[in-house]
């Protein structure tokens, strides 16, 4: 009988330095500090990417296309009782979208003054959708036809309600409507019905450019300040100077989210909660994107996401569900105005036309993207280290392809070098893509560079790497 031959399992000396895989699956955002001490789930640069998949991250929603074009820009949405959506074109035209077309209500509008809106009733039928620009006469419009509101003060705009009046400012003047009466703006009987007119002073001597009403307080922006009113009748109004180092950059730069305030100005994006004094911690990761803050700046929501668009073509996308609280950057929506009717976020653009937020196409359009990975090193960026395996998992749907790039400089552009690519298949899965590393293998950091187009969802980065002798 033979007896079989046994070897002794071969032992080899580990190799030391190996680490074992290290592997990313949540990812937080854009980070802009120092990019070799961000976070290592962070990004330094990134396009079209968003968290609404958290822990993932995935192409941006695209946008439906409300009809076609009209004349070069938006000057302002407004919903009519969260039903019904008014636009105005700066070809002069005021108008209302009825499912498929948009349908006039009424022309000859001053073509460059920005609107705002605002429900209300009062004493009026109806609730009627309220539009001012400071230039032409107030309107309402009640679900069928556009009037105008007779007896606002000429000059009137940024309008908004608050304790059951309509409010509005004429340069430096504050006024404010007859308690339930939209049309009765110079009642001063001397009761709690009348009125109001208060000029509101600043050490600058600027003009109100921002109202923002609400149950507890009126809250005015200016250029370098920010007021608070307070009272429920004439004769209790009163006003607060909340901080005079900072104000608002327009009328469009507030937004107010389950009660915070958060409003850009040209040294930040700030939020404001009352009590305390505006803070812009929150944003302050983004902070390359701040120098760009103009007076054509936007902000807007849908309720649980926030938006802010910085000229000429950035929008500054904030996530700010607990555990998350992530800044993405979009681009390619040239933003004129943003509005929110039920849960979705409606853009007027500056070229015309009216985006309904969703979907994943821009308009039919593949949605262009990128991210850009943080320089990954060892323990001291000084260190060598000798790269063993990179890959990424993702999900991708038909007709959709992405580029992976390798970059050995800490930022930049100029020598990335494309490594792998991929095309989404018919079926959507998870797939694992396998990242060349042979180029990079001795180098004491990489970037890497995902782009593509279509829809994607990065599930996983994930390394192996030998940490060589410091000398």
């Amino acid at each position: 009988m033979r007896k079989p031959i046994q070897y002794e399992p071969a032992q080899y000396q580990e190799i030391p330095g190996i680490l074992p895989p290290i592997t990313i699956r949540e990812f937080k955002g854009v980070n802009t500090f120092d990019a070799f001490s961000i976070p290592e789930n962070m990004f330094t640069d990134m396009k079209n990417m968003c968290t609404d998949e958290y822990p993932t991250v995935t192409t941006r929603p695209g946008y439906t296309v409300l009809g076609s074009a009209i004349g070069t820009k938006v000057l302002g949405i407004g919903a009519h009782k969260d039903q019904t959506l008014v636009a105005v074109f700066n070809d002069g035209s005021m108008r209302k979208w009825d499912g498929s077309a948009w349908q006039t209500l009424t022309t000859g509008l001053n073509t460059t003054a920005e609107w705002s809106f605002t429900n209300f009733q009062g004493n009026l039928s109806d609730i009627n959708l309220i539009g001012m620009n400071g230039m032409d006469p107030a309107k309402k419009f009640d679900g069928t036809s556009v009037s105008n509101l007779n007896g606002a003060p000429a000059g009137g705009n940024f309008v908004t309600t608050y304790q059951n009046r309509l409010w509005c400012a004429v340069k430096k003047e504050l006024h404010a409507s007859a308690l339930d009466q939209p049309e009765q703006w110079t009642l001063f009987a001397g009761n709690d019905e009348d009125s109001y007119v208060k000029d509101m002073e600043s050490t600058a001597g600027e003009d109100i450019n921002m109202l923002s009403g609400g149950l507890t307080k009126l809250t005015i922006g200016m250029p370098s300040s920010l007021h608070e009113l307070y009272g429920g009748v004439p004769s209790d109004f009163n006003t607060r100077l909340i901080t005079e180092d900072e104000g608002l950059s327009n009328n469009k730069s507030a937004v107010t989210q389950e009660g915070v305030m958060r409003f850009m100005h040209r040294v930040g994006i700030f939020e404001y909660a009352g009590g305390v004094l505006p803070d812009k911690t929150f944003s302050e990761i983004v902070r390359r994107y701040i120098p760009d803050i103009a007076n054509t700046s936007a902000a807007g929501s849908e309720g649980s996401r926030l938006y802010f668009f910085i000229p000429p073509g950035t929008i500054l996308y904030y996530d700010p569900r607990p555990g998350i609280q992530a800044w993405s950057v979009w681009n390619d929506i040239p933003v004129s105005c943003f509005a929110r009717m039920g849960h979705d976020l409606y853009i007027g653009t500056n070229d015309g036309r009216v985006l309904n937020l969703g979907g994943e196409t821009d308009g039919g359009n593949a949605i262009q993207w990128k991210i850009v990975t943080k320089p990954f090193t060892n323990g001291s960026i000084a260190q060598k280290m000798r790269w063993y395996k990179l890959w990424i998992v993702v999900e991708m749907t038909s007709g959709s392809s992405l580029t992976v790039s390798l970059s050995r400089s800490a930022d930049g552009d100029s020598d990335w070098q494309q490594v792998q690519s991929l095309s989404g298949s018919a079926t959507i899965q998870k797939q694992r893509m396998i990242i060349p590393v042979n180029t990079i293998a001795n180098e004491e950091y990489i970037r890497i560079k995902i782009e593509g187009s279509g829809y994607a969802k990065l599930y996983e980065i994930t390394r192996q790497q030998r940490a060589l002798p410091l000398y």
